[in-house]
């Protein structure tokens, strides 16, 4: 025990009596690095260049125009960079069969008016379903009419019917003459007219010529414009659904021809005009004496729809 106590203050006093050297080895500078007190500015690393995509064309010079002003090509054959692009309203070599020679060859995109306007849609016949057709007739049979169907009509320019009928009475002893071609729509009109407003006038003004027996038209279905136009739209005679009415006639034969009447104080001129405004009831367009010239000794009387019903009546 004394022996370990004693080697321990030996071990102790041996090394308080060590001391280090003044100084110690110094690192070596690596054979590969450069002295750190180098005064010499380092040169900046240049940005690698960005690599062209492999299936990008490489770019070729623009050979410049020839002195005569004309466009010149280069060596390899292709086109000049500032060639001027072909017009854009006239498709380029449309005279070698190219692709462009193929587009826009409707004539709906193609073809004006002659003002610069796209034409009108080519007029058609307007088309009946035959239940609207089975159910007029019916009711035109239960008027009394008397009426036969007729082949479809279709003169072009959109002049035609698609379901007409012939009428030759309008009720039962009314004849109407001649006999007319027109849609069952217009016929049925023209029953209602004569039972519910012009038969009970002709009987209040003219009491003593008798009932109403001859309805004298003037015109039915005919291909034309409106008033006989040269231009203008088509008239709703052209579909069937007018009626112009020349005079009437009564069972002991007195005709009431229509006429300008605003000023007849007569009892004619009162049935006259009586049963022009009452035919706005059943038609939708009514024009008399009153309206213009080319109706001054007619009645015009037609079906023709409008928005919201709406009637004009002159």
């Amino acid at each position: 025990m004394l022996f370990r106590i004693a080697s321990l203050f030996a071990c102790v006093a041996l090394l308080t009596s060590a001391t280090l050297p003044e100084s110690g080895p110094l690192p070596e500078a690596r054979p590969d690095s450069k002295p750190a007190e180098t005064s010499q500015p380092v040169a900046p690393i240049p940005e690698p260049k960005p690599q062209q995509a492999p299936d990008a064309p490489a770019e070729k010079p623009v050979t410049p125009a020839a002195p005569d002003g004309k466009d010149a090509k280069d060596k390899q054959g292709s086109e000049p960079a500032d060639k001027p692009a072909a017009p854009a309203d006239k498709p380029a070599d449309t005279d070698k069969g190219s692709d462009s020679s193929k587009e826009d060859k409707s004539p709906v995109s193609n073809a004006t008016d002659g003002k610069g306007n796209p034409p009108a849609e080519p007029l058609t016949i307007e088309p009946e379903s035959d239940a609207d057709h089975q159910a007029c007739l019916k009711d035109l049979q239960a008027m009394g009419a008397v009426f036969k169907d007729i082949p479809r009509i279709d003169d072009g320019d959109g002049c035609g019917i698609d379901k007409p009928i012939s009428l030759s009475e309008a009720l039962p002893g009314v004849k109407f003459k001649p006999e007319g071609t027109m849609r069952c729509e217009a016929a049925l009109a023209l029953s209602h007219w004569m039972k519910e407003s012009v038969i009970p006038a002709g009987d209040a003004a003219l009491p003593k010529a008798g009932p109403i027996v001859t309805i004298n038209q003037a015109s039915t279905y005919i291909c034309r414009l409106r008033n006989n136009g040269t231009t203008g739209k088509i008239s709703e005679h052209a579909r069937g659904n007018a009626i112009d009415i020349a005079s009437m006639t009564f069972k002991d034969g007195t005709t009431v021809e229509v006429q300008p009447r605003k000023e007849d104080s007569t009892l004619t001129g009162a049935f006259q005009r009586a049963v022009s405004a009452s035919g706005c009831l059943y038609f939708s367009t009514v024009l008399d004496p009153e309206s213009d010239a080319a109706h001054e000794n007619h009645f015009h009387m037609d079906v023709l729809k409008r928005n919201g019903d709406f009637r004009y009546c002159h």
